[in-house]
């Protein structure tokens, strides 16, 4: 009985410290990994590490217990077969982007070697499609760099009309004196 107390205490404890890392996660992706190589999985992993995201085979019946001890309702039905997960503390469409842009690259879809299962933003669960799509957003710069070019449009283009004004009246003011010197 004393050996069952330790196991039983262990997956307690890894399914608390699962718990806190759902809970911390700003973006979650989970993923189905069948028949994925070694090195395939290696670069994957090398991927997800240099952008600062933990990426982590788990069981499903650890990950449901997690979820649902963090309120992450809509795991479950997803939890079947191999179940990675990616997740991110800093950025929330990160896990999305690579994985999403590593499948795509490495052609892993079609023969369902690597697929997306659910993902997670901010505590909403969302789906495989959603998933996809947040990974096909621009980059949060990149957003930030076209709003402050919108913000800046206007006023850039006041700034023309009134140059040419002034352009203008500088140039009737020239014919004038022209017009007076030569008279």
């Amino acid at each position: 009985m004393a050996v069952t107390s330790k196991v039983t205490d262990k997956k307690r404890e890894l399914v608390k410290n699962l718990a806190e890392e759902l809970k911390s996660a700003k973006g979650i992706v989970l993923t189905s990994y069948d028949k994925l190589n070694v090195a395939t999985d290696t670069k994957l992993r090398r991927e997800l590490r240099a952008e600062g995201i933990t990426y982590k085979v788990v069981k499903n019946t650890m990950l449901r217990l997690a979820a649902k001890e963090a309120e992450l309702e809509g795991f479950n039905e997803h939890l079947e077969g191999t179940t990675a997960l990616a997740f991110s503390t800093e950025d929330a469409v990160a896990p999305a982007k690579i994985i999403c842009g590593f499948i795509k690259k490495n052609k892993l879809e079609d023969p369902g070697i690597l697929t997306v299962k659910v993902g997670a933003v901010e505590g909403k669960v969302i789906d495989a499609k959603e998933v996809k799509a947040l990974a096909s957003l621009p980059s949060r710069e990149v957003l930030i760099a076209k709003l402050l070019g919108s913000m800046n449009a206007p006023i850039a283009n006041t700034v023309g009309v009134m140059q040419g004004i002034i352009r203008q009246a500088v140039c009737v003011f020239a014919a004038v004196r022209d017009q007076k010197a030569s008279a």
